[in-house]
């Protein structure tokens, strides 16, 4: 049978598939990053629910530079697994810069991760006040004997939408951080 030689109109992939081929690439030029340093790294996931180290490991070959993930998702994992003082979350709440930040500093102290993000927010459809609407995320970044960085970020969408644009922010904070080392 032969077959016919022309122009093949290529298909586009639905959203989803885009989306996770961009997460895809986030993750490959994260891990790339970190692999020419020789670094490791370690993730601290509230309301992406292990998201992001989903995306990492869809990379092969991540075990190279992926140390752990830790999912954190009430106070007392939050505490018992990374170290989050009891006294920070009760003046914060779960949702809060200092939170990350002690986050990002847990699973650098509990991992042989040079390097760290931390991720903690409301990505609804409930959940959220008046200070901490739905779609409010705080982040950090880390590295051992380094300065730690936070933010908070405001996504607007669904719960998914607000998850999958964490896990997006998250590595594109990574490479940012890497670029500054």
């Amino acid at each position: 049978m032969e077959k016919k030689k022309g122009k093949r109109r290529r298909r586009r992939p639905p959203a989803a598939s885009r989306q996770s081929a961009r997460l895809y690439g986030l993750a490959k030029k994260a891990g790339a990053a970190l692999k020419s340093r020789r670094l490791m790294l370690a993730t601290a996931e509230s309301c992406t629910g292990g998201w992001l180290s989903e995306a990492i490991t869809m990379v092969p070959g991540s075990s190279e530079w992926f140390e752990r993930g830790f999912v954190t998702y009430t106070y007392i994992s939050k505490r018992e697994m990374l170290g989050v003082k009891g006294r920070t979350l009760a003046k914060h709440g779960a949702v809060a810069e200092a939170v990350v930040r002690e986050m990002a500093a847990g699973a650098l102290a509990r991992s042989h991760a040079q390097v760290a993000v931390a991720i903690s927010g409301v990505a609804g459809p409930s959940g959220g006040t008046p200070e901490k609407p739905v779609g409010t995320v705080c982040f950090a970044w880390g590295a051992k004997r380094r300065a730690m960085r936070a933010e908070t970020k405001h996504f607007s969408g669904d719960r998914e939408a607000v998850r999958r644009k964490s896990v997006e922010h998250a590595l594109r904070g990574v490479l940012a951080a890497l670029a500054r080392r």
